[in-house]
């Protein structure tokens, strides 16, 4: 089987999606349930059913576009990513594995490949956590991880619940008929840009996922006294920004010295109030992300989180209270669906980097349900979750076309 990936194509329907955007181009601004978002999702169904796919959307909106095989009750050979873009963001993360899916998925079509399992592409919903505090709320549902009791309480930044926000825009369906059940996929394999330099600075064109890391997310709420910057005197102050300002670099720092590379901590989100060059901040609200491949280590950078607020508490006379939203175990990719990757890439001259995704991602959750991998390609720079965030065409079709042969292999 002789597979022709269509680059041109590619590109002017990563182009096309690009356009769905509360940003002016070049940055792609994309968030859960916007109208944007939803413009988004209503093109990405007609390309799939132009391809013949049957598409089904569950109650939080995650896309399933089957192509189906000859046994339709064999489990589902998956791929697939998410189209929900962060603010200022730009067009290939995520994309490439929701793009890339449907043209391997086109590729075996035209090449007159009849798959025995189903293969699927699934859009999950709101990888990113911009609009409800906690990413990959589609997959977690799907694995159970996260149950929807629990997604029930979530509320984005203007007090809209899920519940709210999902029927609002027409998902209206049962939140506990999301999870899948056992035995759904035989595999899934996620096809992304790599999201850091490691590729190109060794000069590989494609990665193979092993393991992701372990992603813990907290919110952080400072509270001290306000008052007239020029009224209160510096001995009398409780300076709610000052405070965070040590909170801050002492999580920076302990992600620095627990002696491996693979920890990581940033603190994304700095809200204060009353926000008046004038008045002393009184309350100031974190996002804190911690990151490792080791849960020990990761969570040794967490403890220390929870002993330097005591102290800058103590110290600066400010209260701190922290909440933990989620705290995730790291996956190992399945070693199966990972050599047969490294057969792919190895049979075409390709290649690879053996490595673990510092970045998580949909495949970490589905991983607790059913055995997954990952494939990445290079972008330059390392640059993503900006506007310059770039992949070559080549590159995507490198990736779309090994992702093709593994999911051919797969599925027979």
């Amino acid at each position: 089987m002789k597979l022709a990936i269509n680059q041109d194509r590619m590109s002017s329907e990563i182009e096309e999606l690009a356009a769905f955007s509360d940003a002016v181009q070049p940055a792609v601004t994309r968030v859960a349930f916007s109208p944007t978002d939803l413009k988004a999702r209503a093109w990405m169904r007609a390309r799939c059913e132009a391809a013949g796919l049957t598409v089904r959307l569950d109650a939080i909106g995650n896309t399933f576009a089957r192509w189906i095989g000859t046994d339709p009750a064999a489990p589902v050979v998956g791929t697939g990513s998410h189209i929900d873009a962060i603010p200022n963001a730009g067009k290939y993360d995520g994309v490439v594995g929701v793009l890339g899916g449907l043209e391997a998925i086109r590729a075996l079509q035209e090449a007159g490949f009849r798959p025995k399992h189903s293969i699927e592409l699934l859009i999950f919903t709101s990888e990113e956590p911009t609009r409800f505090g906690i990413g990959c709320l589609g997959s977690r549902l799907l694995a159970g991880t996260l149950s929807a009791a629990a997604a029930r309480k979530l509320v984005d930044n203007d007090g809209a619940s899920i519940e709210d926000v999902r029927r609002k825009v027409g998902f209206t369906g049962e939140l506990e008929q999301v999870k899948l059940q056992d035995g759904y996929y035989k595999a899934l394999v996620e096809l992304h840009i790599e999201q850091g330099p490691l590729l190109e600075r060794e000069r590989k064109p494609l990665g193979v996922v092993e393991r992701i890391a372990a992603p813990a997310s907290l919110r952080v709420l400072i509270e001290g006294g306000g008052g007239h910057a020029g009224g209160v005197l510096m001995p009398d102050r409780r300076d709610a920004l000052c405070a965070a300002a040590e909170v801050i670099l002492a999580i920076e720092q302990a992600a620095r010295t627990t002696g491996a590379v693979d920890t990581v901590a940033t603190v994304g989100i700095c809200d204060v109030f009353p926000g008046a060059v004038n008045s002393i901040p009184a309350k100031v609200r974190l996002s804190v992300d911690i990151r490792d491949t080791n849960l020990q280590r990761r969570d040794s950078v967490m403890k220390t989180l929870d002993e330097v607020c005591r102290t800058v508490s103590a110290k600066r006379q400010v209260a701190i209270h922290s909440e933990l939203l989620n705290a995730d175990a790291p996956a190992d990719c399945s070693p199966a669906i990972v050599a047969t990757l490294a057969r792919t890439c190895e049979q075409h001259g390709f290649g690879f980097l053996p490595m673990t995704s510092r970045a998580y991602h949909d495949s970490l959750f589905i991983s607790r349900i059913a055995p997954v991998a990952m494939l990445f390609i290079p972008c330059r720079n390392g640059y993503s979750h900006r506007p310059d965030e770039y992949a070559s065409p080549e590159d995507i079709g490198r990736g779309t076309l090994v992702l093709a042969e593994t999911l051919a292999t797969l599925a027979v």
